[in-house]
């Protein structure tokens, strides 16, 4: 019998409705409450920073951490491609452009050529990184911790610390992974780096619905976050305002669910992990499939299962198995179109982009929401598996 199983879903209990009952009773719906203040707490003591600011989206903290990184009009900012445009956006928000670079296999940013660009195609002066064809300075770099994977991070920081770069983290899919060994042990993806981002879009592993958080270890930079997304207001009874700043404050009533959803966490890690092991007890020995793992040396915390399709070897490409599956109700979808070969993007530099293009064409994500069954999981897997004998059946 066929199934419905969405990509990604919130998962949501009853235990929230008192949290929202009271934003009803008590009028506090927007961007005053006591659960604003409360979740912050929460996320800062989660992540292990002394404080977090909540705020209207993910996009509106990397918008605003920009900002609070002294990323300027026309600056050069690296990023990505193979990431959502929300992580690229922000920065001509700033007035600044995008600097292009490729992944490596953990689908992240590549820290080897992100060494080679800084050292073959920029200089660095007096406290300066500029870039020698386009002129521009180098005013911060993103991270991205693409479906939860961790980044490179140590390599990262060790090139940023030495050229002198900012490091913004997207960490918008990775709340809950942290690093297990080395130097970094023990702390959480979004804050390695100097500023740090998270979401909590409905697809994400918590949800509010909408909203995001900024954390950062630079008390400076997050008392800054606050004033900037409370319109830098410095009277509130007289509404005196001393920068520009913007309305990006997360509502109560979004807040009454995050303080909720947080204490969920760990057990939704817990289940994303068991349905990826499923998965890839499922899925082994089928020609041509691969799960992509996650870093070793991090907890991750499996947000997104990237199938990996080899044509070839399967008999068939990765969108023609998409399109079977979505025939049978089952949801997935491609890695996103890369970032540089987007319409607003198509004239930014680039660099050396040849692995990106790869996972680009051959990548599938599956369901994988936390309350995901094993059942589920097996009903997709066997999908999978019998789309794949199919084809290769009918070579």
């Amino acid at each position: 019998m066929k199934k419905e199983i969405p990509l990604s879903v919130p998962n949501l209990n009853r235990n929230i409705i008192p949290n929202l009952a009271e934003c009803i009773e008590t009028g506090w719906v927007s961007t005053g409450g006591r659960f604003i203040a409360e979740f912050e707490e929460k996320m800062a003591r989660y992540a292990g920073v002394p404080d977090a600011v909540s705020c209207q989206s993910g996009t509106a903290g990397l918008h605003v951490a920009l900002r609070l990184l002294g990323v300027e009009p026309g600056d050069g900012v690296i990023v990505p491609t193979l990431t959502f445009i929300a992580a690229v956006n922000p920065v001509v928000y700033q007035g600044a452009r995008p600097f292009f670079m490729d992944c490596d296999d953990s689908l992240c940013l590549d820290p080897v050529k992100l060494e080679r660009f800084l050292k073959e195609e920029c200089e660095a002066a007096d406290g300066r990184v500029t870039h020698r064809a386009s002129g521009r300075r180098i005013g911060a770099l993103v991270v991205v911790h693409v479906f939860g994977n961790l980044a490179g991070m140590e390599q990262i920081l060790d090139i940023s610390r030495r050229w002198g770069i900012p490091v913004l983290e997207d960490a918008t899919e990775a709340l809950g992974t942290y690093c297990t060994e080395g130097t970094l042990k023990g702390m959480c993806a979004g804050t390695l780096g100097d500023i740090g981002v998270y979401s909590f879009n409905a697809n994400k592993i918590i949800t509010t619905g909408g909203g995001g958080m900024l954390v950062s270890r630079n008390k400076a930079y997050t008392d800054q976050a606050r004033y900037l997304t409370t319109t830098a207001k410095n009277d509130i009874l007289h509404f005196v305002h001393d920068e520009v700043g913007y309305n990006y404050r997360m509502l109560n009533i979004q807040a009454a669910l995050g303080v909720s959803q947080i204490e969920e966490l760990e057990a939704f890690i817990r289940t994303k992990e068991r349905n990826y092991k499923e998965y890839l007890r499922l899925l082994d020995g089928i020609p041509g499939l691969s799960l992509l793992p996650f870093r070793e040396g991090c907890r991750a915390n499996h947000w997104f299962y990237s199938l990996y399709v080899d044509e070839e070897a399967a008999g068939l490409d990765r969108d023609r198995l998409m399109e079977a599956l979505l025939e049978e109700g089952i949801q997935c979808r491609p890695v996103w179109k890369l970032i540089h070969t987007q319409k607003a993007y198509e004239k930014e530099v680039c660099y050396r982009i040849e692995r990106a293009p790869e996972y680009r064409n051959r990548v599938l994500n599956l369901p994988c929401s936390t309350n995901l069954r094993v059942e589920e999981v097996a009903y997709v897997a066997a999908a999978i598996r019998a789309v794949v004998e199919a084809a290769r059946a009918g070579r």
